[in-house]
């Protein structure tokens, strides 16, 4: 069976090439027996793809017998085990949202970045923030022996802006409020841009 890659030296330090993309990527080794030793191991993970993962399973069983077994369902249940109780709600609401669907019935091991960035191009801030908690949990529980995905690769969270209290939404809550005092402050704050200019009507200010 003829090799996916093969190697080559240039200016002293060795390469290997993809033989079906052409692509070339330096092997960092000087040493042809180094060398040859790295591309034999690139070559295995293509020819043996299923055979390396039943490798790594049996391994990793060994040490934890759930590992080859655990799903991303465990994890959410975990995770809605944390916390103060007005936490694990918010979080158990969280964890039955459809966009982790995905990944519930989906085992930790055979889990990838594909997998996480498919999550991920949703743009949901919220999905993204409980799963990198997700992800988290599962890499200091040691149930990932590797991160699925590197720190760079998470998308920094993209807030949109907050819908401010038209003055028709902030009348009824100062009628509603028994409190002079803080009657008072929920006027104060309107007057002092508390509320976005932009949210407000033409009336604003008048009470």
């Amino acid at each position: 069976m003829k090799p996916r890659l093969i190697l080559f030296l240039r200016t002293g330090m060795y390469y290997c090439e993809d033989t079906t993309t052409g692509k070339q990527t330096s092997l960092r080794a000087r040493n042809e027996s180094e060398a040859a030793t790295i591309l034999h191991a690139k070559n295995e993970s293509f020819r043996q793809p299923v055979l390396n993962l039943q490798i790594a399973r049996a391994y990793l069983t060994a040490s934890d017998p759930a590992m080859s077994t655990r799903t991303w369902q465990t994890v959410m249940d975990q995770m809605q085990t944390h916390g103060k109780d007005s936490s694990q709600d918010r979080c158990t609401r969280a964890m039955k949202s459809p966009d982790f669907d995905t990944l519930r019935g989906k085992n930790l091991i055979e889990t990838n970045a594909q997998d996480f960035l498919a999550v991920l191009s949703l743009g949901k801030v919220s999905v993204a923030h409980y799963l990198r908690r997700l992800h988290n949990l599962a890499v200091s529980l040691g149930w990932l022996a590797v991160p699925v995905l590197a720190p760079r690769l998470w998308p920094k969270p993209q807030f949109k802006d907050k819908p401010g209290v038209t003055l028709a939404e902030q009348e009824p809550i100062l009628a509603a409020e028994k409190n002079p005092e803080r009657q008072l402050f929920y006027q104060l704050l309107w007057e002092i841009g508390g509320i976005p200019e932009r949210r407000r009507g033409p009336d604003c200010g008048k009470h």
